[in-house]
């Protein structure tokens, strides 16, 4: 099985592939490159939190590197979350940062020789699907069902819901266009990585690394904001003006 998909000497292969099968209640079930990937993103950010905490329980009076790397880190996703939510800022501000981090680390997995997680659409569309039961939670939680009722008929009144199939369908593709736009991002990047390894093997030695500074750190990060942008603005037009 192919793992290092990018440093093959084979033909050009971005696919997951199953590493081995196991019976789970009579049914056949793969783990495949992207569950590897996954837990090697996850041992990563894990250690990396394990340490981070230890560090800042027994703080420095003049902190270390690492010390200002973490409180820079906090400092930047919290002031991102608030300056988007506001007051509801707290309720989600360790949710959006643990996704922040993990679709971040996730995308630029391939520098490790990784195939980023995010390039499997098993991976985005959960996310999409969290994303969409949040907003359809405070929606329901801050509205009464006559103000949902009359924001689906928009923008013409309740007694007359010509838009209101048209607005179901607005709201259904928001999980769906959440993760296509991640997913699709991120596999685009893996394919045209793919192609110049594949096509100029050990030509592609060296100068590739620019390509690898676009498509997996800058494309990354800013496929990595937007999840994270949408996902808050959604959530905090569901919950309104309310308290």
């Amino acid at each position: 099985m192919q793992f290092m998909v990018l440093a093959s000497d084979s033909a050009v292969d971005v696919m997951a592939h199953g590493i081995f099968k196991y019976s789970f209640f009579g049914h056949e079930a793969w783990i495949t490159t992207t569950h590897v990937s996954i837990f090697f993103v996850m041992l990563i950010l894990i250690a990396f939190s394990i340490i981070g905490g230890i560090v800042i329980r027994k703080g420095a009076e003049v902190p270390g590197t690492f010390q200002n790397i973490v409180e820079l880190i906090v400092e930047k996703l919290d002031g991102m979350v608030e300056g988007t939510m506001g007051r509801n800022a707290v309720k989600y501000r360790n949710y959006i940062s643990t996704i922040f981090i993990f679709i971040l680390f996730s995308n630029i997995s391939g520098l490790l020789g990784l195939r980023p997680p995010t390039a499997d659409y098993g991976v985005t569309l959960p996310l999409g699907i969290v994303t969409f039961t949040l907003i359809r939670f405070n929606q329901f939680k801050y509205h009464k069902p006559k103000e949902i009722w009359a924001d689906m008929c928009s923008p013409l009144p309740p007694w007359l819901p010509i838009w209101f199939p048209i607005n179901v369908i607005s709201e259904l593709a928001v999980p769906i266009s959440l993760s296509l736009r991640l997913f699709a991002n991120v596999l685009s990047g893996t394919i045209m990585m793919a192609l110049v390894y594949g096509l100029l093997k050990w030509f592609a030695a060296v100068w590739p690394a620019a390509l690898h500074v676009y498509f997996d750190l800058f494309s990354g990060a800013i496929q990595t904001y937007v999840f994270c942008m949408l996902t808050m603005t959604y959530v905090t037009n569901a919950i309104g003006g309310e308290e």
